[in-house]
């Protein structure tokens, strides 16, 4: 039986106590916003933009890598590869041009540590570890052609895009052989005169390869089972460079804009979303999706003929749209 007057304090107590459990969430809630400020003000800066060093780099391709926060960049005057960070201002040097037999530099492809470098119209492809710089393969695949961009696979095979000869090369996982994996000639994406195949990039269920053709905007879809290849529709012009996936979402370099495309299960039609411009884009080429951000390289190819390039060049980094 409980004493007379023992329910008031009773009472009071559970009071207390759900009182003092409400002031220990609001002080977990602050502790918890000072973390996120503390953490936000303390994070890595990104620059709006990358300087790429030299009076004239011309610039193409850059590959992520995200296991250390760098990105590498490709010179196609000489065949330097340069190697930035998300956080750094400036590139540096990481592999010498001429190094190699490597005269020029097209398109790249990180695949963890292996940085894989097309070689344009030497027909020249190049393997090299990124933490030793040692070159671990290189192939030739003869001439008239113009090795463009690389995508890897789950597989861990690599593939090259050719902007002049029907053809889609393939360079085996173990770094052995380069094959004339795939012939364009009787598909959908057969070539016509000018430069065709371009942009690259692999699903990320293994299943398929995106590719772009410049000379008519399209986009198609390469089945890696069956090599069948169909055409993407879309409800405008998309296909260029610089191919990046994300889930279903399509991001391509092409008209001087970042060419947003919303594709379906299948990867065979797509809807335009946006298309993103930004004062910093010039001549832009390929992109990259770096850690919330996207690095797009401004060639500078419409300044070459001329020479009239602005200094320094540079790799934009902007929101991804």
């Amino acid at each position: 039986m409980r004493e007379p007057g023992r329910t008031f304090d009773s009472l009071s107590c559970v009071h207390n106590f759900k009182g003092g459990l409400h002031s220990m969430r609001i002080a977990a809630l602050a502790a918890l916003a000072s973390l996120v400020l503390a953490t936000a003000a303390g994070a890595e800066p990104r620059p709006s933009a990358y300087v790429v060093p030299g009076p004239a780099v011309f610039p193409e391709g850059v590959a992520f890598q995200p296991s250390t926060g760098a990105f590498f960049v490709t010179s196609t005057s000489d065949g330097t590869i340069f190697r930035g960070h998300v956080s750094e201002s400036t590139t540096e040097i990481f592999l010498p041009g001429g190094e190699d037999g490597r005269t020029t530099a097209i398109g790249l492809e990180v695949d963890d540590t292996r940085l894989y470098v097309a070689g344009g119209a030497t027909g020249r492809l190049f393997v090299y570890d990124t933490e030793t710089k040692a070159l671990l393969a290189s192939f030739a695949t003869g001439t008239g052609g113009f090795l463009n961009d690389i995508a890897t696979t789950k597989s861990g095979d690599a593939f090259v895009t050719d902007s002049m000869r029907p053809t889609l090369w393939r360079i085996s996982a173990d770094l052995t052989t380069v094959e004339p994996w795939l012939d364009f000639t009787g598909t959908p994406a057969a070539y016509t005169p000018g430069f065709n195949l371009n942009g690259i990039v692999a699903t990320p269920d293994g299943k398929y390869l995106i590719v772009a053709k410049s000379n008519t905007a399209e986009l198609f879809r390469i089945d890696l089972a069956t090599k069948e290849v169909v055409e993407i529709t879309t409800d405008e012009p998309t296909g260029g460079d610089g191919l990046q996936l994300q889930g279903h979402t399509l991001y391509a370099i092409a008209g001087g804009a970042i060419v947003e495309v919303r594709l379906s299960g299948d990867y065979t039609s797509g809807d335009i979303v946006s298309r993103t411009t930004d004062p910093s884009f010039r001549s832009p080429t390929t992109n990259a999706i770096a850690r919330g951000r996207m690095l797009v390289v401004n060639s500078q190819f419409a300044q070459r003929p001329t020479g009239t390039q602005v200094l320094p060049f540079t790799v934009s980094s902007v929101a991804i749209p």
